[in-house]
């Protein structure tokens, strides 16, 4: 009883603070993946993965490749994130818990696609979608239209299960993809490729950051 009033606590509060998803994984078989160190994870089971949509006006402006107004937009809704992480955290440690908030968009090593730790499967295990064709977390009602936030933490509530939906039939993001790094089977996403687009990309005057897009603006959901 007591695990699941204190998911109802704090989803209430990350939800009141902006995210428009909340889920919690059960992180204590995968985090001896994370790249922190373990003394840090000892006591840390739990993680809380958030969502933020990203603005779909300014999406609709993409068409085949990263523009300004997208670049600006990614930017400003990575520093948002970061900072609902830091106010979970806060929140959590005021009730004596530890908690460590995963930047949103800190890479370690971009071409090996490493992190501190990988929102989209923390993201997955917290119930908030699968991973896609485009290898980014789905969720079945804004698609892969959305930004994470993860904060690992002590805080002793209920995790939430993976949903068993997959991307199905849908192919949009296939067809759209500049770098053809979208396979029909997931497993077979083309990280080099991908990698060597959005650094093409990176080289636009006024971009300046690894991003794309195209397949994100293709897979909307149902909202």
């Amino acid at each position: 009883m007591k695990k699941e009033t204190n998911y109802q606590i704090l989803k209430e509060y990350c939800l009141n603070e902006g995210a428009d998803l909340f889920g919690v994984a059960d992180i204590s078989k995968i985090k001896h993946k994370f790249n922190l160190p373990k003394k840090l994870l000892k006591k840390i089971n739990r993680a809380v993965c958030l969502a933020v949509r990203l603005s779909k006006g300014v999406l609709l402006e993409i068409e085949d490749k990263p523009t300004l107004l997208y670049s600006h937009h990614y930017k400003n809704l990575n520093t948002y994130l970061d900072q609902l992480g830091f106010r979970v955290s806060l929140f959590l440690e005021r009730k004596n818990e530890l908690a460590i908030p995963i930047p949103s968009s800190q890479i370690l090593d971009w071409k090996k696609q490493i992190s501190h730790a990988s929102h989209k499967e923390i993201g997955y295990l917290s119930g908030l979608g699968w991973i896609g064709r485009n290898n980014l977390l789905v969720n079945e009602d804004f698609g892969a239209q959305i930004r994470l936030v993860t904060i690992l933490t002590s805080f002793d509530c209920k995790p939430d299960k993976p949903t068993k939906k997959s991307c199905g039939s849908c192919f949009k993001c296939l067809k759209v993809c500049p770098a053809h790094a979208i396979k029909k089977d997931p497993k077979k996403f083309d990280h080099i490729k991908c990698f060597e687009k959005v650094r093409d990309f990176s080289k636009m005057p006024g971009v300046h950051q690894y991003i794309c897009g195209v397949c994100i603006r293709a897979c909307s959901g149902k909202k």
